[in-house]
C-alpha cells in the first residue's frame, strides 16, 4: 500500500490529506488558533464534584468546565496530585522524579469526592476535544506518545502491543524496556517498535523523558487554569503514528511547514527525509492531487459506489445510520449473489467513510438483506478487515436477524463535516428565480439607459429559453418592439453557458457593456 501525505497551508490554518493508493482516507484541519487538542496537558482547578455522576467538573480555561469521570482518574491519581503540588511549589531545580515517593493506588469502585476532596489543582490531559455543547473530557492517566513507545508516569508497568504477534519478539521488547526504563515510569511498546534496536528505542525514551522534565519545569509557579504542554502539530503526530516504508510522498505548499517537517523527519527517520518535497506548481495543491474532487464526491448525505450502488449516511443525536442501496446494476441473475457483492463493496467504502469523516459513537448499518448465514459472516469479516488500518478503537458485531450490523468507533474529536453543495447561481440558494415578466422589465430599463448614453447597436446574450421568449412571433416579438421603441439595431443571441436569468449586453465591438 502506497501512502501520500499532502499538506495545504492557508491563511485560516493547515489542511492535511492522507491518501492510500491515491484514495483519500483521512483529512485533518488544524486552525491557527487551535486549542484543546487531544493529548494537551493542562493544570486544572476542580470546580464542582457531582457525587451522583461520580465525576467532577474542572476549569482548564475553556468556556465550559471540562468533565472528569472517576474511571478516568488513573489508579495513581493520588501520586499525580502530590506531584503536581510539589512541582508547582518547587523553589529549586533539583526536583528528581526518580526519587519521587508514590502514594497508594485508588480502588476501581471508589468515590471521586474522597479522591478530590478539597478541590485541588491537578495536572490533566485532554482525552476528547470539545464536541457540540460539551466541554473537553479529561483524564488523569497521563501518557506521552513517541514513535516507538508511550511513556506513562507514576507506574512501573511495561506492556507490549498485542498487534506484535511474534511471542519471541514480544519477549525481546519486554526484556529490553525493563532494562532501560527509568524509575517511576511505565512504558507501552507500540507496534512500530517491532524489529527496532535497543539504541532506537532508547533514543525515543530519552526524548519522552526530556518532555516530562519540560512539563515539570512548566508547572513551577503555574496558576490554574494553564496549558502546560501542547501536543505536537497534526502533521508531526500523523507522521509519528503512521510513518513507515509504505510512505512514498509528502508534499507541502508552505516553506515554514516544510522546514519543520524536514527537521522532524531527520530526527525520527533520516532515511525518509528524501520523500518530502515543496509544492512548486501554480495551481492549488489539493486540486493537483485530486483531493478537492474526492472531498466533493465523498462527503454529503449520498455516497455513490462504482457499481451503481450507493450509501445514505444520516446522523441523529444518538447514532449514525448508514443505509446500503443496490442502485441500478446487477452482477448476476442471482439475488443473493448480487446482495453479497454489493454489501462487500459497501463494506470497503463504509470503513473508509468512518475514517474519513471521523465518525464516532454508535453506528448502525442496514446492509441489503441476505439469507445465507455464511454470506452475513463474510460481510461482517470484510468490514472488520477493512477497518484494521483505522487507528481509532472500534468494535464490529455480527449482522442481526433484521439485517442490521452494529458497530462502535472511538470518538475523541468532532466529526469532520464538509459542505459539498454550492448555491445555485440563478437563485442564490433560495430555490426561487426572478419572474420572466420582471426580467423583461429589468432588461428594458437597462436598454433605455444604454440608448441615452449613445449606444446604437446592441446584442443581448441570454439563456436559450429566454432567447425563445424574446424572439417568438415574426412581427410582434419583444425584440422587434424594443427595436422600434428605442430605434436600436438590437439582436438576441442564445448562450448555453448563461444561467436561466443571466444576460449580458454586447456593443458593436462584441465587448460586454458593464452597467
Amino acid at each position: 500500500m502506497n501512502k501520500d501525505l499532502i499538506i495545504n497551508s492557508s491563511a485560516d490554518g493547515v489542511e492535511i490529506a492522507l491518501l492510500e493508493d491515491k484514495k483519500l482516507v483521512e483529512i485533518h484541519n488544524e486552525k491557527m488558533d487551535t486549542r484543546w487538542a487531544v493529548g494537551d496537558l493542562y493544570l486544572g482547578k476542580v470546580r464542582k464534584i457531582i457525587p451522583g455522576l461520580n465525576a467532577a467538573f474542572v476549569d482548564v480555561g475553556f468556556e465550559k468546565d471540562a468533565f472528569l469521570h472517576y474511571t478516568d482518574l488513573s489508579p495513581y491519581v493520588k501520586s499525580l496530585i502530590k506531584y503536581t503540588q510539589e512541582a508547582i511549589h518547587n523553589n529549586d531545580n533539583k526536583f528528581d522524579f526518580s526519587k519521587f515517593q508514590s502514594e497508594a493506588e485508588i480502588v476501581k469502585t471508589g468515590k471521586i469526592s474522597e479522591v478530590l476532596n478539597g478541590k485541588p489543582n491537578v495536572l490533566v490531559q485532554i482525552l476528547k476535544e470539545p464536541i457540540a455543547a460539551k466541554g473537553p473530557r479529561l483524564t488523569c492517566e497521563l501518557s506521552l506518545a513517541g514513535r516507538f513507545i508511550v511513556l506513562t508516569p507514576f507506574n512501573e508497568i511495561v506492556a507490549v502491543s498485542k498487534k506484535i504477534h511474534s511471542g519471541e519478539e514480544r519477549k525481546r521488547l519486554q526484556k529490553m524496556m525493563e532494562s532501560i526504563r527509568p524509575k517511576n515510569f511505565g512504558v507501552i511498546v507500540r507496534t512500530a517498535a517491532e524489529g527496532k534496536s535497543t539504541a532506537e528505542l532508547h533514543e525515543d525514551l530519552l526524548t519522552l523523558v526530556e518532555n516530562w522534565k519540560n512539563i515539570q519545569a512548566n508547572l513551577k509557579g503555574a496558576m490554574a487554569p494553564a496549558r502546560i504542554m501542547s501536543e505536537e502539530s497534526k502533521t508531526t503526530s500523523i507522521l509519528r503514528d503512521l510513518l513507515n516504508e509504505d510512505f512514498n510522498k509528502i508534499v507541502v505548499n508552505d516553506k515554514k511547514i516544510f522546514d519543520l517537517t524536514l527537521s522532524y523527519l531527520q530526527r525520527i527517520a533520516p532515511a525518509k527525509a528524501n520523500i518530502l518535497s515543496l509544492h512548486a506548481g501554480d495551481g492549488e495543491i489539493f486540486d493537483q492531487y485530486g483531493i478537492t474532487k474526492q472531498v466533493k464526491s465523498s462527503f454529503g448525505k449520498t455516497v455513490n459506489l462504482n457499481s451503481g450502488a450507493y450509501l445514505i449516511i444520516e446522523h441523529t443525536e444518538a447514532l449514525h445510520v448508514i443505509d446500503v442501496n443496490s442502485g441500478f446494476k446487477s452482477v448476476s441473475n442471482n439475488q443473493e449473489e448480487n446482495a453479497l457483492q454489493t454489501n462487500l463493496e459497501a463494506a470497503e467504502e463504509i470503513a473508509r467513510q468512518l475514517r474519513l469523516r471521523d465518525i464516532g459513537g454508535i453506528i448502525v448499518i442496514d446492509f441489503i438483506d441476505m439469507k445465507l448465514p455464511d454470506n452475513k459472516r463474510k460481510v461482517q469479516e470484510a468490514l472488520d478487515g477493512f477497518m484494521k488500518t483505522d487507528r481509532a478503537r472500534h468494535s464490529v458485531l455480527p449482522i442481526s436477524k433484521f439485517g442490521l450490523l452494529q458497530a462502535t468507533r472511538q470518538r475523541i474529536r468532532p466529526e469532520v463535516n464538509i459542505n459539498t453543495s454550492e448555491d445555485c447561481p440563478a437563485c442564490n440558494g433560495t430555490g426561487k428565480i426572478t419572474s420572466t415578466l420582471l426580467l423583461e422589465d429589468e432588461m428594458e430599463k437597462k436598454l433605455a439607459y444604454l440608448t441615452t448614453h449613445g449606444h446604437k447597436r446592441i446584442q443581448i446574450l441570454v439563456h436559450p429559453i429566454i432567447h425563445s421568449h424574446l424572439t417568438k412571433g415574426v412581427f410582434s416579438s419583444i425584440i422587434k418592439k424594443w427595436r422600434r421603441k428605442y430605434k436600436l439595431k438590437l439582436s438576441s443571441q442564445p448562450d448555453n453557458s448563461s444561467h436561466l436569468v443571466e444576460y449580458k449586453f454586447l456593443d458593436d465591438q462584441q465587448e460586454e457593456i458593464k452597467l
